[in-house]
């Protein structure tokens, strides 16, 4: 059953998020007044994207019994979810008409989420069960998402698609994750605790390296298309959230996951897309900068609404 109640007053909603915010200050600290260097926190993102935070999302799908009848309504709400924030997102070409390259880079920072901070929140707005929920929501989001996000920028550098979806290790860790809980494998305890060791290892690891990623570069900025992305991502895609999961009926459990998740700011990994990717980095890397702070004023409205 999950914890609906404890956070219901604002200042327990604000303890609720305060210390992941911390935490990214406290990353920021790390690499800006002290000798952790930009070198340093690539390689922790390195190992937490391709060992660490796999590890989390496959041993928290496995570990609770999934059928496709319970599983269907969240799959259904977290692609409408993604799908809405595409189309949010991209409307700003019509209206603002960004230059292409900035509109591929920018526009994944209206509909990528950041997982790290949606992990930490999970369990300690519902427990065990929020976790495990938040997880499936991640891993039904990180294809749809990624599949948006790599074909807008590889169409602008002509780069495969299909393979940059192939060696993404959150698709992977997933798709396995799913099988193997469809097939009512069981995980053996020292595999679950290894698992488990190295997934909690990622959260406060991951969200240093956001700290760590904050960086402020002035130049020829195009502040209304950093509005219109953040105002998608931190304001649009949690109300719209908020109807599709009345729409569809979720059980508490999962509207609040999933309105929760719509509300986190933009995804670290989209600036390392978009610079892996020949796209505009400064411009990612500013929304990123931006969104987070603002986030922290968001994350405790919706928190409050939903809890």
């Amino acid at each position: 059953m999950a914890r609906l109640n404890p956070y219901s007053h604002p200042m327990n909603v604000a303890l609720l998020v305060l210390p992941d915010f911390l935490l990214i200050g406290f990353g920021w600290l790390l690499h800006r007044k002290f000798s952790f260097t930009r070198e340093f926190f690539a390689s922790l993102e390195k190992l937490i994207y391709y060992v660490l935070f796999p590890a989390l999302l496959f041993q928290s799908i496995v570990r609770v019994p999934i059928t496709v009848s319970s599983a269907a309504d969240l799959f259904l709400a977290t692609a409408s979810v993604a799908a809405i924030g595409v189309v949010l997102s991209w409307l700003a070409l019509p209206f603002l008409r960004p230059t292409a390259l900035a509109m591929a880079s920018g526009a994944q920072c209206g509909y990528r989420f950041n997982t790290y901070i949606a992990l930490a929140l999970a369990p300690s707005l519902a427990g065990a069960a929020g976790q495990t929920t938040m997880a499936l929501i991640i891993g039904f989001a990180v294809p749809l998402v990624n599949l948006a996000a790599v074909y807008a920028l590889a169409r602008q550098q002509g780069s495969g698609l299909f393979g940059a979806l192939l060696r993404n290790p959150l698709l992977m860790s997933t798709v396995a994750a799913l099988i193997c809980n469809f097939a009512g494998l069981q995980l053996p305890q020292l595999v679950d605790t290894l698992l488990i060791r190295l997934g909690g290892a990622s959260i406060a690891l991951g969200i240093l390296c956001v700290g760590a990623s904050l960086t402020w570069q002035p130049g020829q900025t195009q502040f209304s298309l950093i509005g219109w992305m953040l105002t998608v991502k931190l304001l649009l895609l949690p109300a719209c959230a908020w109807f599709i999961a009345d729409w569809l009926g979720l059980d508490p459990l999962k509207r609040q996951m999933i309105i929760l998740f719509a509300a986190m700011p933009p995804a670290t990994g989209a600036y390392v897309l978009a610079v892996r990717m020949g796209g505009d980095g400064r411009l990612v890397s500013l929304m990123i900068s931006i969104g987070i702070p603002l986030s922290a004023l968001t994350l405790p409205l919706w928190l409050l609404f939903i809890a």
